[in-house]
């Protein structure tokens, strides 16, 4: 480190400018992984925590999905912003993620929902979290049914990880 101390304006400008970097244009994974790489490096570098103290807690979690790609690629876009994250893993419970959200107070739920017979169970969800809880899902479930997102309350319909930050900033001051 420099003697130059990092603030959350700085972390603020380096995520706004990796958003801005794919804007208008299709960001594969990999592109998406080395933009954010870049970031994470930066703060442990600079040990620094993320844009709010304290963090907010994000659950995450998936109904029906048994690989978590999109998952784990918003742990990491995240973890830059400096959100706490707490896993529940794959292919869980309605139960077991409204009691997570409950819980552990979170402020942020990201959910992936990849099949149209996991649309009731995402409708009880989202019915059933904490109304300050933000709800953030993704996958072809609501690209199916355009009525789910409404049916189920979610705030946003992150497309990828990218559009996730993009949304994640704009909502959480």
């Amino acid at each position: 480190m420099s003697g130059k101390t990092s603030s959350p304006s700085e972390l603020r400008g380096k995520l706004d400018s990796l958003i801005a970097c794919f804007h208008n244009k299709k960001a594969t994974r990999f592109q998406m992984e080395e933009g954010i790489q870049a970031i994470l490096e930066w703060k442990q570098a600079n040990n620094f925590p993320g844009l709010w103290n304290p963090p907010p807690v994000m659950v995450t979690a998936t109904l029906d999905d048994a690989m978590g790609y999109g998952l784990d690629l918003i742990h990491q876009y995240a973890k830059a912003a400096g959100l706490e994250i707490v896993e529940l893993g794959l292919l869980q419970s309605p139960d077991k993620i409204i009691q997570a959200c409950h819980d552990k107070k979170a402020r942020v739920l990201g959910l992936t929902v990849l099949q149209q017979f996991s649309d009731e169970d995402a409708v009880r969800i989202g019915r059933s979290i904490p109304q300050d809880t933000l709800f953030i899902a993704g996958g072809a479930a609501f690209l199916f049914d355009p009525d789910l997102a409404d049916e189920a309350r979610v705030d946003y319909v992150a497309k990828d990880a990218l559009a996730f930050l993009q949304y994640l900033l704009k909502s959480l001051k």
